[in-house]
């Protein structure tokens, strides 16, 4: 395995550091605090640059808040100068690591997604099954409060195996140090924040250590993962049922995480399953309620947004492409053209 010695200085060189702030920016130019932090923003940046320079540089507190999308999450947002910081370093690890990891691992990664998992669990059902003509089973698992459950020790010490620069490892100590769960205690600190960049690729990188042992050690040959979710197909039910043990012991014993006990199913690909977003069935898919629910409401946010000038028609049109993109990957044309009729009739009476 390649290691990596030199990082500190890409990671907080002034050049990076700018970038960094040019792709944060991206979409959040009216925020307050993001104004108020361009104002000066090449005091700020230098500010940023001497205090990682003289290894002085303490990551800041957190904001937290609930979000519904579909279902409530706890976030908790970073000030700008240290979400600057989180670019900064997730421009220079993402390369290192996305390189090590599986083919079939499509969270948070350039070229994968959703509609790519989704994608890949149609071709290897209709492979299974032989386009549908044999049994195919589906196990679908998640992680139990997976974010929250991340150990500080153990992604510490994974990222050790690749990144030799003992600067880059303090810096990502002060990061992963600045946040922990209820799920922490006196002798174990836990939990990544939801709302970090870094906490993405910190996931992925954590996770990997399991996508490798199902595919190295338990030889998974159908297995695809997205962040928490994963899932594997067999023609054999008893096979699927049998593996559960081995891997439960895996993600204990190894990363400190459990399984949820209630989202743990085997499915028959005839019946359909549930997966990303999307109802996977025999030779089409639909789109799950929830998504569907989610879309309505947001396009309905966006005209609301319009019609109170908080953003252009331009803006508003760009949602709704976004929106009937998502519905081009399901057979929804009757939705789609709902969507559509909706936000016209809206955007124009």
């Amino acid at each position: 395995m390649k290691t990596f010695n030199n990082l500190y200085k890409e990671i907080i060189s002034t050049e990076n550091l700018f970038r960094s702030w040019n792709k944060f920016k991206k979409g959040k130019t009216k925020k307050e605090d993001v104004l108020i932090f361009e104002y000066e923003l090449e005091r700020n940046i230098f500010k940023l640059h001497k205090g990682l320079k003289n290894k002085i540089y303490k990551h800041g507190t957190y904001k937290s808040f609930y979000i519904t999308d579909p279902k409530r999450r706890y976030i908790s947002k970073a000030i700008v100068l240290d979400r600057v910081l989180h670019h900064a370093v997730y421009r220079k690890l993402y390369p290192l690591f996305d390189n090590v990891f599986i083919s079939t691992s499509f969270s948070c990664r350039k070229g994968k997604g959703t509609h790519r998992g989704v994608f890949w669990l149609e071709k290897i059902v209709r492979k299974i099954s032989r386009n549908h003509t044999k049994p195919c089973f589906i196990l679908k698992c998640d992680i139990k409060k997976f974010f929250d459950s991340i150990d500080h020790s153990i992604l510490i010490k994974v990222l050790s195996k690749r990144i030799k620069d003992k600067e880059t490892i303090m810096l990502l100590k002060e990061i992963i140090g600045s946040f922990s769960s209820d799920f922490s205690n006196l002798f174990e600190r836990k939990g990544v924040p939801i709302g970090n960049l870094t906490s993405q690729l910190f996931a992925n990188i954590y996770m990997n250590e399991f996508d490798h042992f199902m595919k190295q050690e338990l030889k998974v040959k159908n297995y695809a993962r997205y962040t928490d979710d994963f899932v594997i197909v067999s023609n054999e039910r008893d096979y699927l049922i049998d593996i559960l043990k081995p891997i439960d012991n895996f993600l204990y014993k190894k990363l400190k995480l459990t399984l949820h006990p209630n989202k743990i199913s085997i499915h028959k690909a005839h019946n359909g399953i549930d997966y990303l977003g999307y109802i996977v069935l025999p030779y089409y898919k639909l789109l799950r309620t929830k998504t569907k629910d989610r879309i309505y409401k947001g396009i309905q946010r966006r005209i609301k947004e319009y019609k109170g000038d908080r953003i252009s028609k331009k803006k508003a049109k760009q949602s709704l492409q976004s929106y009937l993109g998502a519905l081009s990957h399901a057979d929804a044309y009757k939705i789609s053209e709902d969507l559509k009729n909706s936000f016209w009739f809206q955007i124009n009476d």
